[in-house]
């Protein structure tokens, strides 16, 4: 029997490789999900052969409960509302290794027989720390993506030293409860320590740089749950969550790449603060105004066009007139294809995500790195709801907080259309050169609505 447990756990490791290879590019990434899904899925029956904790009704009660939950919300859940759904994953994640880790602990210290060796108790300590700062860190961001708190960065005075001494704090009672795993007020400090740890991690970080803390927190949720599997000694669980823990140190460091900051930097908090100096109050843009007829004429007489999302087009739910413009525009020969930069969005893949629920092609979706060069031969760059990922003072001007981070050429194209309902800045609180570009024209207004009637004249003219 333990030799096909073993090798039941080997094939579901394999399908999570093989799933978080797939995850890699966007047309496999569906494949990849399934492949970690059965993964999963031979994990969990592998595992419920190994336990006699409950019967077999009560296991498949709860898995059809916990199924029937997760059919109910992932057919509720609006597109634009992932992210808060990666959020509580994260957070739900995290909470499990937590549990878990406090379970074992109590269970252990209540039982003469079971023992608290150093592997068993650090790796209990490691999931309290980890689990407890996912969890209420996730809740926040949370939160703060779906508009219950404030989404701007929530900073005081001797914030990151407060976050310093609540971590010594927590080394020193997790020494003491080394010293002596009976006294378990010691673990209670600990749990109070890691819970407001994640609240504090989290808080001075803005709305607009959740891309970052989503990875980073996922990547945390992994590094818990493989503290876990130590505690249970469960080999499958140790491989998932170097995994998750792995890939998602990876994903944070692109993405921090993307932002021009350093990993450091993230971690200490304070990141993607509203900054108003250093170009933030520069000379003020003289913009020119476009309306929809022109629009329109300007697409239909385009040989190429690319388009930049960004959250404004998730918040004006602006994906599926979009995908119409697409289709005008195919209709004509016109060659449409999507810029996507790494940080649009409020997670990873964002706007992967939004344009793929309006069946936009997946291979119509360029990384930058793959499509900055095309930007200087394109006709027409039509912008929508993005800002700073097309700011030209990243490339010019080392006054500016984004001076340096990699940006999409769009200003390089041979005329700009930018979608937005106003002139309103970005996540860094500074005017975007574009918009005062010679090549550079704006359609305000709503996305949704301004894109619909675009559409609505192009048809008008066949």
């Amino acid at each position: 029997m333990n030799i096909g447990i073993q090798l039941a756990y080997l094939v579901a490791s394999v399908l999570f490789i093989l799933g978080i290879k797939y995850l890699g590019k966007t047309k496999d990434a569906r494949k990849g999900n399934v492949l970690s899904a059965v993964g999963m899925f031979i994990a969990i029956i592998t595992t419920l052969f190994t336990v006699e904790v409950f019967s077999l009704i009560e296991i498949g009660v709860a898995i059809l409960v916990g199924a029937a939950i997760g059919l109910y919300y992932s057919q509720k859940v609006a597109m634009t509302k992932i992210p808060e759904m990666v959020a509580l994953f994260n957070g739900f994640g995290g909470l499990a290794s937590f549990g878990v880790a406090l379970s074992d602990f109590f269970f252990k210290n209540a039982n003469a027989a079971a023992s608290l060796d150093v592997i068993n108790l650090t790796s209990i300590l490691l999931s309290v720390l980890i689990g407890g700062v996912t969890f209420t860190g996730s809740m926040v961001a949370y939160l703060k993506l779906d508009g219950k708190v404030s989404g701007q960065p929530i900073t005081f005075s001797g914030q990151h030293l407060l976050n310093l001494i609540l971590l010594i704090a927590f080394l020193a009672a997790a020494v003491l409860v080394f010293i002596d795993p009976s006294q378990v007020v010691y673990l209670y400090i600990l749990i109070a320590l890691a819970l407001l740890l994640g609240i504090l991690t989290v808080i001075p970080i803005g709305g607009a740089d959740m891309p970052v803390v989503i990875s980073l927190l996922n990547s945390y949720s992994g590094m818990a749950a493989c503290a876990t599997g130590f505690i249970l000694n469960n080999n499958v669980l140790i491989v998932a969550g170097s995994l998750v823990g792995a890939s998602g140190i990876i994903l944070t460091q692109i993405m921090c790449k993307a932002m021009n900051r350093s990993l450091i930097n993230v971690l200490l908090g304070g990141f993607g603060q509203t900054v108003a100096t250093g170009g933030a109050d520069g000379p003020a843009v003289v913009v020119k105004e476009i309306g929809v007829e022109e629009t329109a004429m300007l697409f239909d007489s385009a040989s190429s066009v690319i388009v930049v999302p960004g959250y404004g087009m998730a918040v004006a739910q602006a994906q599926h007139v979009v995908r119409e413009l697409m289709e005008q525009c195919e209709k004509r020969n016109i060659e449409f294809r999507f810029a996507i930069h790494p940080v649009a969005g409020r997670m990873p893949g964002h706007m992967n995500v939004l344009l793929a629920e309006a069946n936009i092609s997946y291979d119509k979706l360029i990384e930058m790195d793959d499509i900055n060069e095309d930007f200087s031969n394109t006709d027409l760059v039509f912008v929508v709801g993005a800002n700073d990922v097309v700011n030209p003072a990243a490339r010019t001007n080392p006054q500016s907080p984004i001076f340096g981070m990699p940006i999409l050429n769009a200003d390089k194209a041979r005329t700009v259309i930018v979608s937005k309902r106003s002139m309103g800045k970005g996540y860094a609180g500074v005017e975007n050169e574009l918009f005062g570009f010679p090549n550079c024209l704006m359609l305000f207004g709503d996305a949704k609505q301004t894109i619909a009637k675009v559409v609505g004249e192009m048809k008008d003219m066949t």
